[in-house]
């Protein structure tokens, strides 16, 4: 009588072990997915303050793709989330104006005298749409290409306005000699 109540429990333990370990597999398995889909997929990403206004606002979701950075093929133009070079923790949204070679205005368009410099191999110029209203590379620099996380491809939020993105307002992209014969 004891040996088959024990038995009984013995069984139990094993089945709720099983049941238990399935299921930690399983999750680990989904969050392995997860964590690729987000790596190297896309992501969805909340935008907040006011450097990318018009094009983007506060509390605008948008739908950043990450194959554009893994196949280089970010462009002037695109609009991209990079982590910030001066704090890890926080990502940046802003609008590619100029790649690695590219001769690009560092003044605001207000200055009387245009300043001028070049991003150098590596790495990139970004600006918000909102230039009265950001910090951006005429303030720290041109970035690293490695700090691009993604290209924003979509607003999805809010609904009257998702969609593709439009071009940038602010017409400081400068067209070189090379991006013409690329068209």
């Amino acid at each position: 009588m004891m040996n088959a109540r024990w038995n009984g429990r013995v069984e139990m333990f094993r089945n709720f072990l099983w049941k238990t370990l399935g299921f930690v597999g399983y999750t680990i398995q989904y969050g392995c997915i997860a964590h690729c889909a987000f790596e190297y997929i896309g992501e969805v990403v909340v935008c907040s303050g006011p450097s990318m206004e018009p094009t983007i606002v506060n509390h605008d979701v948008v739908f950043s793709e990450r194959m554009s950075r893994h196949l280089c093929k970010i462009q002037k133009g695109d609009i991209v989330i990079a982590k910030c070079p001066f704090d890890p923790h926080m990502n940046i949204c802003k609008r590619v104006i100029g790649l690695e070679g590219d001769k690009v205005c560092t003044s605001d368009p207000s200055d009387l005298f245009k300043a001028h410099t070049y991003v150098p191999k590596g790495h990139v110029w970004l600006e918000g749409d909102n230039l009265r209203n950001s910090n951006d590379s005429r303030n720290y620099g041109p970035i690293p290409y490695a700090l691009i996380r993604g290209r924003v491809c979509l607003k999805l939020w809010p609904p009257h306005s998702a969609g593709t993105l439009n071009g940038s307002p602010t017409r400081r992209i400068i067209k070189t000699q090379s991006d013409s014969d690329s068209d």
